[in-house]
C-alpha cells in the first residue's frame, strides 16, 4: 500500500477522520498512563486521525459510550487497552457499521495475537490507517433471558470458577494464590451433555468446556487457527479425560512455553452451535463475564464486527480436529 509524506514527514493521503478513543489506565504498567495517553493521541493525530478520548473507570459504561458516538456520527472507535476492554467494546460494536481499532497494552494481548496486531505502538496505531479493515466473527451466548456476545471464548465449569482469583493473580494480588488452590480442590466434576450442531451427543463427565472464537485465548494457549477468526466456525475443546492435576499442570505448561501442542486428550471440534447442559450445574463465564450457573445454547456470528488489522506489518511514520458437515 502507498503511503505518501510531505517535506515535513506527515501522512497526506487520507482525509481526517474522528475515532473514539476507549483509554484504559489500568492496562499497562502503572504510572506511565498521562504519558503514554499523550503519546498515542499524537501519534494518531500524525495519521490524520482526531481523537476523542475517553478513559475507562470501574462500573463505566462502555455500552452507552458506544451508542451515544456512535449517534454522534463516530464510526472509528480505537481501544487502547487490554483483552477485558477490547471484548466488552466488541460486544457493543457487533452488528453495527462501526469499526474498532486496537492499541493492545494489557497483559495477554491475546486479541492482537490472534489479528496480528503488533505490540508496538507506533505499529498498531499506523493499521488504523493503512491497515486493511475485515469482518471477525463473534460467538453469541444465550444463558436463559441473557444473550451475551463474546469474542475470545466461553467456558463452562472449573476455569469459570478459577477465573476470579486467576485474573488477580495475573494483576499482581498473590494474595488470592490460596482462593484459587481452595476452588481447584473443592470444585468437582460434572456431567456433561453436548449437541454439536444438532447432530453429534456426547455424554460424559468432565471438569471444563470451552468454546473458542479466537485462535489465542488464556497464556496464548492456542486452540485454533489463524482462519478461526471468520471462519463461519467455533471451536469446542472438551477436557473429559484430564484430571484437575493434569488441567493445572498443563495450563502451567502451555503458559510458560507461550502455547505448545495441543493435548491429545483432549476432544476438539469445529461447530457452528453447542448446547450444553450439565449436572451439576456449572459456572458459565464469556469472556471474562460470569452469566451464573445452568446450561446454555452458543452461536456463532458469521462476520459480525469490523476491524483494523495489519498483514503485512505497516510501515511506522517516522518520529513525530473434527467439523460437523
Amino acid at each position: 500500500m502507498e503511503v505518501t509524506y510531505d517535506k515535513e514527514h506527515r501522512f497526506t493521503n487520507k482525509h481526517r477522520m474522528r475515532a473514539k478513543l476507549i483509554f484504559n489506565p489500568g492496562s499497562g504498567t502503572a504510572g506511565e498512563s498521562p504519558v503514554q495517553l499523550m503519546d498515542v493521541i499524537s501519534a494518531m493525530q500524525a495519521w490524520r486521525l482526531v481523537p476523542e478520548a475517553y478513559l475507562v473507570e470501574p462500573g463505566c459504561d462502555l455500552p452507552a459510550v458506544v451508542h451515544h458516538a456512535l449517534a454522534d456520527g463516530i464510526r472509528m472507535f480505537v481501544v487502547c487497552g487490554g483483552d477485558g476492554t477490547i471484548d466488552v467494546m466488541a460486544g457493543a460494536l457487533a452488528g453495527t457499521r462501526a469499526t474498532l481499532g486496537i492499541i493492545p497494552t494489557g497483559t495477554q494481548n491475546n486479541v492482537a495475537l490472534s489479528l496480528g496486531i503488533p505490540a508496538d505502538i507506533p505499529a498498531a496505531i499506523a493499521i488504523l490507517r493503512i491497515g486493511k479493515r475485515i469482518k471477525v466473527d463473534m460467538g453469541l451466548a444465550v444463558f436463559g433471558e441473557i444473550k451475551q456476545p463474546f469474542l475470545e471464548v466461553c467456558s463452562v465449569g472449573l476455569l469459570s470458577t478459577l477465573f476470579p482469583a486467576a485474573d488477580d493473580i495475573q494483576h499482581g494480588n498473590l494474595t488470592r494464590v490460596g482462593d484459587l488452590l481452595a476452588a481447584l480442590v473443592a470444585s468437582p466434576p460434572a456431567e456433561m451433555h453436548l449437541t454439536l450442531d444438532g447432530k453429534l451427543e456426547i455424554n460424559t463427565m468432565c471438569h471444563v468446556v470451552l468454546v473458542s472464537n479466537m485462535p489465542y485465548i488464556g497464556p496464548h494457549f492456542q486452540v485454533g487457527t489463524p482462519a478461526s477468526i471468520n471462519d463461519g466456525l467455533l471451536d469446542v475443546l472438551l477436557f473429559a479425560d484430564l484430571t484437575k492435576m493434569d488441567l493445572l499442570g498443563y495450563a502451567m505448561q502451555a503458559a510458560g512455553a507461550g502455547g505448545g501442542p495441543e493435548d491429545e486428550r483432549i476432544q476438539h471440534y469445529h461447530v457452528r452451535r453447542v448446547e450444553i447442559i450439565t449436572n451439576p450445574p456449572m459456572p458459565v463465564m464469556a469472556d471474562g463475564l460470569a452469566l451464573g450457573e445452568g446450561s446454555l445454547r452458543i452461536s456463532v456470528r458469521r462476520h459480525a464486527l469490523a476491524v483494523m488489522v495489519g498483514e503485512p506489518a505497516p510501515p511506522i511514520l517516522p518520529a513525530e480436529s473434527v467439523i460437523l458437515e
